[in-house]
């Protein structure tokens, strides 16, 4: 080990030590945020318009606070924006992280001088859990990468605006600032495709020890490198020893990247957001991502059975259960107040709370009833996929309701491969079959012939890329829909397929 290694493994042990105190306290650690957030609040226009100073417990808050969305929040933002102090939380927003939304358009979340270093923290304590797992810190003496957003940022008033990746290298620890990659001035090129070829240059000779970003851009990464050096990633890399990911499902796109490394590299799973840092991977041998519960964030949990009637019920950590689809809502130290940022997620583990992600709220089909979610179609597809020695690039889910060719309806599976099955036909219904194997209701509609079995298009190479790049969403943190309940999607893919008629 060199000496930065030698003085971060002992800084290591210091840091896992605090976080399993809490890991083993979850609930006074959310109890303790939770009577800060309150405390807090009240000092807020937010506070005073939701009378905080009558909330005493839990309960009495859900009845003070409605569960919200961006839109149920907006206007709040728009006065912060205007210069209106401690509106959502005492003072003003040191930032404002900028991201899409899929109804509400750009949405734009408040971080504060509370919540950048929870962030930080968050991403810190992942690595460290590692470092002290593996008692090997030398993944510091190399250079490290985040292939991240454009860290240019925009002025407005006295609060500056950017996506979160960006904003967050602004505040990367010094002990990892003097072997990061790339340059700002790389890092800062907007045109996706020419930043990574920037990024090659920079990094191609180096001593890269650590790679992390959202896989599909990764995945895009490797491959330029694999084409430039007719080298698998893990030769051009030596010391490469584990890459941080997080963003979206990995497992669709482990044997790609997988085989772009050419040998095994370990990985660090996170779940980061603009609204907080929601749970990281502390352990190599364990399911799932331990919940951050004493990072600035009370958690919120809705069964998904009840999501979206008006006498859903709100539950706090102490009340969830395992194996039971929950959305997450959250309230943070930035001022975001039973905010439901429209994901799935669902409990491994109460001993740590660890969590896997389970969809988005918002992304499923349930065209005749059947919800289907992320987390289903992602396992129909691996496990097809490896079945069959196809590899996928990437695929997307959507409902023919009325099929242009006649007949009943089903879902049509538009998928980009990498390596296509050798029998098609017994793709697609192996496909169909593991789907119906995890979602009951998807079965029922197959055997009362409701719908019929699921069809797929394929696609041309980097179908999803051109698409995503003629949106201006290619790179960053933009991520591909997996499924929709509607064709949007689907249609604007429809001109990349492999031929002009529906192959089944």
């Amino acid at each position: 080990m060199g000496w930065k290694s030698k003085l971060i493994l002992p800084y290591a042990r210091l840091v896992v030590r605090k976080e399993k105190h809490w890991r083993a306290r979850p609930l006074e650690a959310q109890e303790r945020i939770f009577r800060y957030l309150i405390d807090q609040g009240k000092r807020t226009a937010f506070g005073r318009d939701h009378h905080f100073d009558a909330i005493h417990d839990y309960e009495s808050f859900k009845e003070a606070v409605p569960l919200r969305g961006y839109e149920e929040i907006k206007s709040y933002i728009e006065r912060t924006m205007a210069g209106e102090l401690s509106v959502l939380w005492p003072g003003r927003p040191q930032y404002f992280s900028k991201t899409s939304g899929t109804t509400s358009g750009t949405k734009y979340i408040p971080l504060s001088k509370e919540s950048i270093p929870t962030h930080i923290n968050a991403a810190r304590n992942a690595l460290m859990f590692y470092v002290v797992e593996k008692n090997d810190a030398s993944v510091f003496d190399g250079k490290i990468m985040f292939i991240s957003g454009s860290p240019k940022l925009e002025q407005r008033g006295d609060i500056r605006i950017g996506r979160l990746s960006g904003i967050v290298n602004y505040h990367v620890p010094a002990y990892a600032k003097a072997n990061q990659l790339p340059s700002y001035e790389s890092n800062c090129i907007e045109d996706f495709e020419l930043k990574l070829e920037k990024i090659i240059d920079e990094t191609i000779d180096a001593d890269m020890r650590m790679i992390s970003g959202i896989p599909p851009w990764v995945q895009m990464y490797f491959e330029k490198i694999v084409k430039r050096t007719g080298r698998k990633v893990g030769e051009v890399f030596p010391n490469f020893q584990v890459f941080i990911y997080g963003g979206v499902n990995y497992e669709p796109y482990r044997p790609v990247i997988s085989e772009l490394i050419g040998r095994h590299v370990d990985g660090i799973e996170t779940y980061p957001a603009s609204e907080g840092f929601i749970a990281y991977q502390d352990t190599q041998d364990e399911e799932g991502l331990m919940l951050n519960v004493h990072g600035g964030i009370f958690f919120e949990f809705i069964p998904m059975d009840e999501y979206g009637k008006p006498d859903a019920r709100r539950l706090s950590l102490k009340e969830v259960e395992l194996n039971t689809n929950y959305a997450l809502v959250i309230n943070n130290n930035a001022g975001l107040w039973s905010y439901d940022i429209g994901d799935m997620v669902r409990f491994v583990s109460k001993d740590p709370y660890r969590i896997v992600v389970t969809g988005r709220t918002k992304h499923f089909i349930s065209a005749f009833g059947e919800h289907v979610i992320g987390e289903e179609v992602e396992w129909a597809m691996g496990t097809t996929a490896e079945k069959h020695g196809a590899r996928v690039q990437e695929f997307h889910v959507a409902p023919q309701v009325t099929p242009p060719e006649g007949g009943l309806p089903y879902h049509e599976w538009l998928i980009e491969f990498e390596k296509e099955p050798e029998n098609p036909e017994a793709f697609r219904l192996d496909l169909d079959k593991a789907l119906r194997s995890r979602n009951v209701y998807y079965d029922d509609l197959i055997r009362g012939r409701i719908l019929q079995p699921l069809k797929f298009r394929p696609l041309r190479k980097n179908a999803f890329r051109k698409l995503m790049h003629s949106r201006g969403k290619l790179g960053g943190q933009n991520k591909v829909p997996r499924l929709s309940n509607d064709r949007n999607f689907a249609k604007d893919l429809e001109k990349y397929s492999v031929d002009e008629e529906f192959r089944s």
